[in-house]
């Protein structure tokens, strides 16, 4: 499975927000940019999205910005790339079903759709972020 851009840089900006949800402070569009490389235009098209998805909240205001709309352990990867991508490949699965080899590969597609989706429903944004912790901490970490 290939993430496009958009869908990359929406974890980014989810973990970011997942990092700072415990201040309860909403985070600014440049702030979450900056941090994360993310160009500030296609972050507020890629919040937006989140925004309608019901996965993060905005707040008005010069205190204002973005947050978390419920915790990063209730919010797994497949709730995030459902917001911005198609996940319905039954279409294009369909047109093979006209022979047996047709059926044969459905078959196997689908179960690989459906362990994919499984796989997305496991992993929340709070894996992401102790798996990013616990990657700086190793990296800091040095012998005598």
């Amino acid at each position: 499975m290939e993430l496009s851009c958009k869908t990359e840089y929406a974890l980014l900006a989810l973990m970011e927000l997942a990092s700072h949800y415990s201040r309860g402070e909403p985070l600014q569009i440049r702030q979450i940019a900056t941090q994360q490389g993310i160009p500030d235009r296609y972050l507020e098209q890629i919040l937006a999205a989140l925004r309608r998805g019901g996965l993060v909240l905005s707040q008005r205001g010069a205190k204002g910005g973005y947050i978390l709309a419920r915790e990063p352990w209730k919010i797994n990867l497949l709730d995030a790339i459902a917001c911005l991508e198609s996940l319905n490949s039954r279409n294009k699965l369909e047109t093979l079903c006209q022979t047996v080899e047709g059926e044969v590969l459905t078959q196997v597609w689908q179960e690989i759709r459906d362990r994919t989706l499984t796989v997305l429903q496991h992993y929340t944004l709070q894996d992401l972020c102790e798996r990013r912790d616990a990657r700086a901490q190793a990296a800091i970490m040095y012998y005598i």
